[in-house]
Formats: C-alpha cells, sequence, structure tokens
C-alpha cells in the first residue's frame, strides 16, 4: 500500500479514487492534483513509480488535510458555540444547524428516536 499523507490509499484503485480515502480531499481536488503532477489519472496505485508518487506525496503537502483539517474544523465548532451563535447551540444539541426540519425527519443528527409519554392527542 502507498502512505500519502498518513493514509494507507487502496493499492487496486485508480489514483484519482484512491486519492479521495484522505480527509479533506475529494473528486475534483484528487484530479487536480494528479494533473499537477503529471500523473495519468487512469493509473492504478500499485503502477506508480516511486518518483511519481513523490509528486504525488509533495502536491498533497500543499492542500490542507487530515490532522490539521479535522483541528481546524473542530476549532471553528467550538468557536461557534463559546460566542452563542445560533449555529453553536444547534451543534451543542446535536441538531441540523443548517435549517433542516426536524419536526420529521434529521435523525442522522438526533439519534435514534426516543419514545415520549402522552404524545399522541
Amino acid at each position: 500500500m502507498a502512505r500519502i499523507s498518513g493514509v494507507d490509499v487502496p493499492r487496486d484503485k485508480r489514483i484519482v479514487i484512491a486519492l479521495t480515502y484522505i480527509f479533506g480531499i475529494g473528486k475534483t481536488t484528487s484530479q487536480k492534483i494528479v494533473d499537477a503532477s503529471n500523473v495519468s489519472r487512469d493509473k492504478r496505485v500499485k503502477d506508480l513509480t516511486d518518483d511519481e508518487l513523490v509528486r504525488i506525496r509533495e502536491e498533497v503537502s500543499n492542500w490542507k488535510t487530515e490532522g490539521d483539517l479535522r483541528r481546524e474544523v473542530s476549532m471553528n465548532i467550538k468557536r461557534l458555540q463559546e460566542i452563542g451563535s445560533y449555529r453553536g447551540m444547534r451543534h451543542r444539541r446535536g441538531l441540523p444547524t443548517r435549517g433542516q426540519n426536524t419536526r420529521n425527519n434529521a435523525r442522522t443528527r438526533k439519534g435514534p428516536a426516543r419514545t415520549v409519554a402522552n404524545k399522541k392527542k
């Protein structure tokens, strides 16, 4: 397995898809990285030479990924909570932060349904 940015990327996948296993790199960013490092998009990870891997690693290091990005996101959420903003309160309560309806849906954020006594009247 090739190790890029502290992540073992899968060997049998194309390099464009394999790079998306790194937190903070999606398909579009992955394509930009591969193009900038002069590697074919159709090449599989196991077929890459050491020189190509080094160029890809250098290109990935220009992007904020993995630990640094996770830290930045968590600090942004913590800041919103500390200043008491609406979005910060929604984060603290585990509710959707972007205006979604919570009466019927939002089970991903709210967790499994907890039955409330005498709700049906």
